[in-house]
């Protein structure tokens, strides 16, 4: 694969984001000797600097189908980039520190996109048992819903008696409504006289106040025939 210099040294200076930044030792490919580079990881393509300053790459390596591994050196924190083919050159670097040797060796082994496929059938699985879970638990709770509505007793609507229930049905004469003053009260008679009624309703309701008990309205004057 052909790559446009110009190109690939204005991506490796750019402003775009990089996945990690160091110096590594690099075993020279003539010159068997380490010797100290700028490293700069960006996507799927490794970058090396002569220096930090550096304005233009010294060289581009990039990482598919390629295996990440430690290796044995005569440098400590040593691992190689190992390719696929035969033919392809291994490149073996030693850090500072193991724990940047541990965090290099990681960003590199996830730099590739094989591992991006790998990682996005994976989230891709884990969605859908995601999913599943979830309907499985909407239907569980749909049946649920079901058989505590079918074992529970069925309350048939509450009959209000109307105030003319209690007091007895108005009858009229002449165009007046007005109460018989010889109905019934729960099997109390109320007669004419005022004392009787306002008795039998209070022992009727005997918790209830008589200001506040319901009276039938006074009985209203009867027209007299015409001469």
């Amino acid at each position: 694969m052909k790559f446009n210099e110009r190109s690939v040294a204005y991506y490796a200076t750019c402003d775009s984001p990089t996945d990690k930044t160091g110096y590594l030792h690099k075993k020279g490919e003539r010159n068997t000797a380490y010797h100290r580079r700028w490293f700069v990881l960006k996507g799927n393509l490794l970058f090396y600097f002569e220096e930090r300053e550096g304005r233009e790459p010294v060289g581009v390596i990039i990482l598919e189908g390629c295996t990440v591994e430690l290796c044995v050196s005569s440098e400590e924190y040593a691992f190689a980039i190992k390719f696929e083919s035969a033919k392809s050159r291994t490149y073996k670097m030693s850090a500072e520190s193991q724990r940047e040797m541990e965090s290099w060796v990681k960003a590199l082994s996830r730099a590739s996109f094989d591992y991006m496929r790998i990682v996005v059938k994976a989230l891709e699985k884990q969605l859908e048992e995601m999913q599943q879970k979830r309907l499985n638990a909407r239907r569980s709770q749909k049946r649920s819903m079901i058989r505590k509505h079918s074992s529970s007793p069925q309350i048939g609507p509450q009959v209000l008696h109307e105030p003319s229930a209690r007091y007895g049905s108005t009858t009229k004469e002449n165009g007046y409504a007005f109460w018989s003053t010889t109905q019934e009260l729960n099997g109390t008679a109320v007669g004419g006289n005022s004392n009787s009624s306002l008795k039998s309703v209070s022992d009727h309701a005997p918790d209830i106040p008589i200001h506040t008990q319901r009276f039938p309205p006074p009985l209203p004057p009867r027209r007299r025939p015409g001469p």
